[in-house]
């Protein structure tokens, strides 16, 4: 009997969780090679890693080793028992049931997989989101934009030329962060944590010639937390050097900086896009699918979009509204991990087209980290805490265990718990920031 084909595109927070899941459930009980259940799963991503996407600011920053916290998916695919893809997606064909794959080519422009199709019974995407820079001119030529593994990466090794020219030539490294939400706050604090950890390594008075600008449109940073979390964290990150700037629009950027809509020059010679995200501009033109002007996927309490039983899309590509509410959840990895975990328990459920309870976002809360500075978060709107707040080491442990948790879930406990000790003995014996 053939088995039925779960395609899932994307290997962020919510498509890799997905993946794992349903390849232990399905590989039945011969091994990670062998598979006697009703499915098959093969999950779709252009990279070949996976890493924790509320943590990438660290690795831009090089305060987290990159190679140390990602998770490279043939291997998962070989422990969880599902198939590993490396492709991009850029279409469906949905008489056909077929997802849309682009050629595979190499840095070089050669073709080493030509174009093809990826049957499917059932379509999970997650393909997550992408920086939105909102039409400002030069925004995509002269900004990095912090989306990915590879632009993570990409940032970090024009850092460390930077900081080394800074270095040699006595002259100080401007850097500017367009966009003062829970991504541009953290990357600022990690900057000003890796100058401090670059002088304790020799790098003697790089951290007075770091000068780091953090850049808002809106009246404070933190726009989603709490007023009490936008004021504390401004404050700390003031006392840290940082220039806050707030009710400050951008309208173009240039090779030497922001322009705001003052006319002034915010001079940068590194530049940071981190004022919103958006779904991947093809989801808008899905064979019929409904898309938002964000190009996110309108999906119902199922998480099918709208207009075809056997596509579901969840996390930052898809636009859900629960009843009664005003506006679409928010693209949080919080979200995403909650609709992976929903539709992990009804997969089976929904896929045969019975009836189950629509998904249901629970509130958990927020957490925004500044380094090993301090730490702030709101307890969300469920149980004894409601509404709580807490901050300080409290704060940054809770922060940590999201982290904790999400490598658990794909490792296992043990294997995970094992993992986690292995970070805390590198913490002791590895440089505290990164040196090659």
């Amino acid at each position: 009997m053939d088995k039925k084909q779960i395609v899932i595109v994307g290997g962020g927070v919510a498509g890799l969780e997905i993946a794992t899941a349903l390849g232990r459930r399905y590989r039945g009980k011969r091994g990670p090679r062998r598979s006697d259940g009703p499915y098959e799963v093969t999950l779709i991503d252009r990279d070949s890693a996976h890493v924790w996407k509320p943590m990438l600011h660290t690795m831009a920053a090089g305060t987290r080793d990159l190679a140390q916290q990602q998770m490279t998916y043939i291997a998962q695919a070989r422990d969880a028992g599902f198939h590993y893809q490396p492709a991009e997606m850029y279409g469906i064909d949905r008489a056909s049931r077929q997802v849309l794959l682009a050629p595979l080519l190499a840095r070089d422009g050669r073709e080493l997989v030509p174009a093809r199709g990826q049957p499917y019974d059932a379509l999970i995407l997650a393909v997550g989101s992408t920086a939105h820079d909102f039409g400002t001119p030069g925004a995509r030529e002269f900004c990095y934009m912090i989306d990915s593994r590879l632009a993570a990466e990409g940032f970090n090794q024009e850092l460390r030329i930077r900081m080394l020219q800074s270095l040699v030539k006595n002259e100080d490294l401007r850097i500017a962060i367009v966009g003062a939400g829970a991504t541009g706050v953290e990357l600022a604090a990690e900057l000003v944590q890796l100058a401090e950890a670059a002088v304790a390594y020799g790098a003697q008075g790089l951290d007075e010639r770091f000068k780091i600008t953090l850049i808002e449109s809106g009246p404070r940073i933190l726009a989603a937390f709490p007023e009490r979390i936008a004021r504390l964290a401004t404050e700390r990150l003031q006392t840290l050097g940082v220039d806050v700037r707030v009710a400050t629009r951008v309208k173009e950027v240039t090779e030497e900086g922001f322009v705001t809509s003052d006319d002034e020059l915010i001079p940068a010679s590194l530049r940071v896009w981190a004022a919103g995200v958006k779904a991947p501009d093809f989801l808008a033109q899905l064979d019929g699918l409904e898309a938002t002007r964000n190009n996110q996927l309108v999906v119902d309490g199922n998480l099918r979009v709208s207009g075809d039983a056997a596509i579901f899309a969840l996390g930052d590509c898809a636009s859900y509204t629960p009843p009664g509410a005003e506006r679409s959840l928010a693209p949080t990895a919080q979200v995403a991990h909650q609709q992976a975990q929903y539709l992990i328990r009804h997969f089976e459920e929904l896929v045969d087209g019975k009836t189950v309870p629509p998904y249901r976002y629970s509130d958990m809360g927020a957490l925004v980290s500044l380094g090993h500075f301090d730490a702030y978060g709101s307890l969300g709107k469920f149980g004894f805490f409601k509404g709580g707040f807490i901050k300080g080491r409290v704060a940054q442990l809770s922060h940590a265990l999201l982290y904790r948790s999400h490598q658990s879930r794909l490792y296992g406990f043990w294997r995970g718990g094992l993992i986690w000790l292995v970070d805390l003995i590198n913490k002791r014996v590895r440089p505290s920031i990164r040196l090659d």
